[in-house]
């Protein structure tokens, strides 16, 4: 974000100058001119309007100043944090060995592999990354990877021109900065071409059992809100809020289970809600109009 300073111009319709020569007994009188005319201007400005006064008062409604904010539907900390509470304790129940459905072997594989899974279902990604590794194993040889292979491989995922460019720059970045390995760190991970926020997570939490965040994709993203644990649909946000009323232990297996209730039973366009096991606090915040 940039910022710009502007440069000062003539003072009250004079240059420097002219103000120079000016006396000292002009100088006193242009400001107390101004002054006054300053007061004067700020006075009508200020000055309340009998108008909205009249109609508030005709019509029986209370004159306020503020802006009135809308009260919260899902409620404050404590009552999300209650609700989160009973979310975890039902999808430990239901999903105790859940985990990322990206199949890898190595922290490496499941970082490309998280890549490729942008604007595309796991399932599809699992297709392709058997042959892909096999031909490049590790970042050293992606890195070296023809572009024009590497996208015929990874075709299918859609968007591969995208997606071979950031594999190949990100496994060039892990040879010249981390000698190969896979960095144990947010920043570090977010630093390298095509990783985001979301990629660092599930790599971290996945491979390394490091909660530096709660995973948010489209699931969670939609699971969240029926749920009553947020009101926003920006990941950040959603993030925030999640990190807020969820135990930092909780983080990492708390994102695969949300996932895997939202691809079996909470699906996008007709959720199974009478199959629900948490349909007894579930608010089902969006989704009356499908169930019903």
């Amino acid at each position: 974000m940039l910022s710009t300073i502007g440069q000062s111009g003539p003072r009250n319709g004079y240059d420097d100058r002219q103000l120079f020569h000016q006396t000292a007994e002009q100088r006193l009188g242009d400001r107390a001119a101004e002054s006054e005319f300053r007061n004067m201007a700020t006075a009508k400005r200020t000055a309340p309007s009998k108008k909205p006064a009249a109609k508030a008062a005709k019509n029986g409604k209370p004159i306020s100043s503020a802006k009135q904010v809308k009260p919260s539907s899902i409620g404050g900390v404590a009552k999300r944090r209650a609700q989160a509470a009973r979310v975890i304790e039902r999808l430990k129940a239901d999903y105790p060995g859940a985990t990322c459905a990206l199949e890898n072997e190595t922290p490496f594989e499941l970082l490309i592999a998280t890549i490729l899974s942008a604007q595309c279902t796991d399932a599809r990604v699992n297709m392709v990354t058997p042959e892909l590794f096999k031909k490049w194993p590790d970042a050293e040889a992606m890195a070296e990877a023809p572009p024009k292979a590497l996208e015929k491989v990874i075709q299918s995922t859609g968007f591969y021109h995208n997606k071979a460019k950031n594999i190949k720059a990100a496994s060039q970045a892990l040879v010249e900065r981390h000698d190969g390995e896979i960095p144990k760190d947010l920043d570090a991970l977010v630093a390298l071409p095509g990783v985001g926020r979301k990629t660092a997570n599930v790599v971290l939490g996945t491979a390394f059992r490091m909660a530096t965040g709660v995973v948010v994709d489209t699931h969670v993203t939609r699971l969240s809100k029926r749920l009553g644990l947020t009101e926003h649909t920006d990941a950040v946000k959603i993030e925030q809020d999640l990190m807020e009323i969820v135990p930092q232990g909780e983080w990492v297996d708390f994102s695969h289970r949300l996932i895997f209730h939202g691809r079996q039973i909470c699906i996008a366009r007709k959720p199974k809600c009478p199959e629900c096991s948490m349909k007894s606090f579930c608010p089902k915040i969006g989704v009356e109009s499908v169930t019903s």
